[in-house]
């Protein structure tokens, strides 16, 4: 299946994992996503303690999301992934797990530490807009 979103990158911006801006055509029916969370199907918080652990889930939900509005990983248009820590490696270890998912479809993303989250055990949440053709 082929995407609406294209992906610009920024000559003279320091180089990234990522694109720094995408864009598709004003026809394109835009989602927004809720953040997806590292939610088993009963809705108890998976993968305690495991930064890596529920940043596949909360992958795997947000691939659910996006098939549930008619839309795939490579219609993502933009995604932030919020993790509770004040360490870098927790970042850096949940952003390798997003970056191997994601693969070529390199999205503009936005990477925080944030204090807490909403769900008992929660350390991963990522959000993402969508857009596909018409």
């Amino acid at each position: 299946m082929t995407t609406a979103v294209e992906l610009i990158r920024a000559p003279g911006l320091a180089p990234a994992p990522y694109a720094y801006a995408a864009t598709a055509p004003a026809s394109c029916r835009l989602i927004h996503l809720a953040g997806a969370c590292p939610l088993t199907p009963q809705g108890e918080t998976a993968a305690l303690g495991d930064v890596a652990g529920q940043t596949r889930i909360c992958l795997e939900n947000l691939e659910t999301a996006l098939a549930a509005a008619g839309a795939e990983l490579t219609d993502v248009i933009g995604s932030r992934v919020l993790v509770a820590t004040t360490e870098r490696a927790d970042l850096i270890a949940a952003w390798d797990v997003v970056a191997a998912h994601f693969d070529a479809h390199d999205v503009p993303s936005t990477l925080v530490g944030v204090t807490v989250l909403g769900y008992p055990g929660q350390l991963v949440e990522i959000e993402a807009v969508a857009a596909v053709a018409g």
